[in-house]
C-alpha cells in the first residue's frame, strides 16, 4: 500500500485526538445532570489534563517496546472504552464521569505522544511539518464539531449522552482502519528507536539542545493559546465593555482563524521549509498582537487577533516537526517529552492572572508578547540551525 494511504487512518487519529475537547463542551450538562458544584466540577478537566505529566514518557517507553502503531491502537482501545463508558451514568454514580474523562486523558497522551511519531514512519522528514499542520487541521474540525453534535443528540435524539456511543463508534472505525492499514514497523528496520527507548533516553534528550529549545517552544505555544482564550473575552468585556454573553463568543473569531492556519499551513510547509517561515510567522504574531494596544474599536481588536491567531496558530506543529526532522531517529523520545510540555503549558496561567490583577486585560496581552517573544527568537534559532 501506498505511504499515502497508510496517512488516512492517521489522520482519522487526529480526529479522535480532539475528543479531549469533549469535556469543554459538556461539562454544563454534567453539573447540571449530576448536581455537582462548581469545585467538584472544576476537578473533571484535570482528570483529562494530569496524564499529559504522568504517562507521556512511559509512552515513548511503550512505542520503543510494543511498535507505535500497537501503542496507538492501545489507545484507540482505552478511548473507546473511555466514550462507552458515560452513557451508563446517571445523577446518582457522577463518578463514572471522572473515570470515563480520566481514561480518556490516558487515551489521549498516549495517542499524542504516539501519533505523530508514527506519522513519520510514512511521510518523509522534510514534509513533517505539513503533515502534522494537517493533521492540526482535522483535530480542529472535530473540535468545531462536537458542540454541533451535543446539539443534534439533545434537541434531534432527546439525550446528549448519545455523543459518547457516536464517538465510540468512530473510534472503532478508526481502529478498525488503522489495524488493516500495513505501515513499516520502525523496529523491523533497526532504528534507534526500538526497545532501547527509556525514561533514561527520553530525559537525555534534554540535553540536545535544538530538542530542548523546541520543547520549551510548546510550552510558550501552549501558554500562548491559553493566554489567547483568556484575553479575548476579558479585553472585549473591560476595554470596549461588551456584555458578558457577547464577549464570551469573541474566543470564536481566533479559533476560527487557528482551523483555517493549520490547513494552510499544511499546503504552505509542503512547498516552503519551516525552518524558513517559522521567524516570519512569530514576527507578525507579535506586530498583530502588540495592535491590540491600538485598536480603537471591537471590531479592529477582533481582526488583530484574528492576524494574531493565523500567525502563530502552526507554532506547536512548527516546533515538533522541525525536532523531528533533526532527530528522527529519536522520534519516540522527542514527541513524549513535547506531549509533556503541554502541562507546562500550565505555568504561563497563574502568569495570566498576576498580570490580570496587576495591570487588567492589558497585562494578558503583555504575557502573550513574552511567550511570542520567545517563539520569534526560536524562530531565528530555527533557521540558523537548519541541516
Amino acid at each position: 500500500m501506498k505511504k499515502s494511504f497508510a496517512l488516512l487512518p492517521i489522520l482519522a487519529g487526529f480526529f479522535v485526538m480532539g475528543f479531549c475537547d469533549i469535556i469543554g463542551t459538556v461539562m454544563n450538562q454534567v453539573k447540571a445532570e449530576c448536581a455537582l458544584s462548581d469545585v467538584t466540577a472544576g476537578f473533571l478537566p484535570s482528570m483529562i489534563f494530569i496524564w499529559f505529566f504522568l504517562i507521556s514518557i512511559p509512552t515513548g517507553v511503550m512505542c520503543g517496546r510494543i511498535g507505535r502503531k500497537n501503542t496507538v491502537l492501545v489507545s484507540l482501545g482505552i478511548t473507546v472504552f473511555a466514550m462507552f463508558l458515560p452513557f451508563a451514568a446517571n445523577a446518582e454514580r457522577f463518578w463514572i464521569y471522572f473515570v470515563s474523562f480520566a481514561l480518556l486523558g490516558i487515551g489521549n497522551t498516549i495517542i499524542q505522544a504516539a501519533l505523530p511519531a508514527l506519522m513519520s514512519n510514512v511521510v518523509p522528514a522534510d514534509q513533517l511539518t505539513s503533515r502534522i499542520s494537517l493533521g492540526q487541521f482535522v483535530k480542529a474540525i472535530c473540535a468545531a464539531l462536537t458542540p454541533v453534535f451535543v446539539y443534534v443528540t439533545a434537541t434531534a435524539l432527546g439525550n446528549w449522552k448519545l455523543l459518547f456511543p457516536l464517538y465510540g463508534v468512530l473510534t472503532v472505525a478508526a481502529a478498525l482502519a488503522l489495524w488493516f492499514t500495513p505501515i513499516p514497523d520502525e523496529r523491523a528496520a533497526g532504528g534507534a528507536s526500538s526497545s532501547t527507548t527509556s525514561f533514561g533516553s527520553c530525559l537525555a534528550m534534554l540535553k540536545h539542545p535544538y530538542v530542548l529549545a523546541m520543547t520549551v517552544g510548546i510550552l510558550f505555544s501552549v501558554g500562548a493559546d491559553v493566554g489567547f482564550a483568556v484575553a479575548i473575552p476579558e479585553y472585549l468585556k473591560n476595554v470596549y465593555k461588551v456584555d458578558l454573553n457577547t464577549a464570551g463568543m469573541g474566543p470564536t473569531v481566533y479559533f476560527v482563524a487557528k482551523t483555517l492556519a493549520a490547513i494552510g499551513g499544511a499546503a504552505l510547509f509542503a512547498k516552503i521549509s519551516a525552518a524558513k517561515c517559522f521567524p516570519w510567522c512569530m514576527g507578525l504574531g507579535i506586530l498583530a498582537t502588540a495592535g491590540i494596544f491600538l485598536a480603537g474599536s471591537p471590531f479592529a481588536f477582533l481582526a488583530c487577533v484574528f492576524v494574531a491567531a493565523l500567525a502563530t496558530a502552526n507554532s506547536f506543529g512548527m516546533c515538533m516537526g522541525l525536532a523531528l526532522d533533526r532527530v528522527p531517529e529519536k522520534a519516540n523520545e522527542i514527541t513524549s517529552l513535547m506531549v509533556m510540555a503541554i502541562v507546562g503549558g500550565g505555568v504561563v496561567t497563574p502568569l495570566l492572572g498576576f498580570a490580570q490583577k496587576s495591570a487588567g486585560a492589558a497585562g494578558v496581552v503583555a504575557v502573550l508578547l513574552v511567550c511570542l517573544g520567545y517563539l520569534f527568537a526560536l524562530g531565528i534559532f530555527a533557521g540558523r540551525r537548519r541541516m
